[in-house]
């Protein structure tokens, strides 16, 4: 697939999800569970339940794949740039964390989901929260402009991860600090795989090899990465989530083939620091 086509199938992905208020990325006719589901989700990857109670509702939709505010180390008055927004969850976390005198900076390609996240900070009256329509390859922002910058499995869907990497360099202040929870492989995907756009917004076909992903990190000029945590995808959690089953049966695999997949798929906490200051 094309960049361009693989931009278009996420958003459209993505976009469905926002207007449907469910945690499915998967295809149409995906039967997911909606607030239900987000909310389990986001317990079994690490959110309390006082996090998941303390944002508006409607913004936890559960597509992420890891804290990464747990991981952060957020202080008051600090500007944080959180990378594929989504509904704002991530968002809603940091604000508390930096307070009245900090910042924090949503950017996401959907515009249903910038919609979304506008909203819900309004009701929920979070006025050091912004949202910003744009592209992670192409930040909205200037250069030296935060402190911290978060993602949560969203780098895994760009189709240039190093071209991702080298933006969120230029828009950290020197000094900052760089802390993302994604997808990544111990080895390529198989071609059936990796050519499914299904597979793609599930976040599955997008992923890098780990080798690869923490290069790019290195390469947009980052000092002192590190994979603070790490964990393997249960076979029996794929074949049991809606999303991700319709996108096995489009692919005809069998159960073994499953599990051979699932054993490839990591799920990472990586966090890295701009040298200077």
């Amino acid at each position: 697939m094309k960049d361009t086509e693989i931009k278009k199938s996420v958003r459209e992905g993505y976009a469905r999800v926002a207007r449907e208020k469910s945690s499915c990325c998967g295809p149409k006719d995906c039967d997911c569970s909606g607030t239900a589901s987000a909310r389990d989700v986001s317990r079994r990857i690490g959110y309390s339940e006082d996090e998941m109670n303390a944002v508006p509702e409607g913004a936890n939709l559960g597509l992420g794949c890891g804290n990464p505010v747990a991981l952060a180390s957020l202080r008051t008055g600090e500007t944080v740039l959180d990378l594929g927004s989504g509904a704002g969850f991530d968002c809603f976390l940091a604000a508390k964390q930096v307070g009245e005198t900090g910042r924090v900076i949503g950017v996401d390609m959907t515009p249903e989901m910038i919609d979304k996240a506008r909203g819900n900070a309004a009701r929920g009256h979070y006025n050091n929260v912004e949202f910003r329509l744009g592209e992670i390859e192409n930040l909205p922002a200037a250069d030296n402009t935060a402190d911290v910058i978060i993602s949560n499995c969203v780098i895994n869907l760009a189709p240039d991860k190093k071209r991702v990497f080298n933006e969120a360099f230029r828009v950290l202040k020197p000094g900052g600090r760089l802390m993302v929870s994604d997808i990544v492989l111990t080895q390529a995907l198989p071609a059936d795989v990796m050519a499914s756009v299904q597979a793609y917004i599930g976040c599955v076909a997008g992923a890098a090899v780990k080798g690869d992903y923490l290069s790019a990190v290195k390469g947009a000029g980052f000092e002192d990465i590190k994979t603070i945590e790490e964990s393997t995808f249960a076979a029996e959690n794929i074949i049991a989530d809606p999303a991700a089953l319709a996108i096995l049966e489009s692919l005809k695999m069998t159960p073994e083939r499953v599990r051979e997949l699932a054993s490839t798929i990591k799920s990472v906490r990586v966090q890295a620091v701009k040298p200077g200051r």
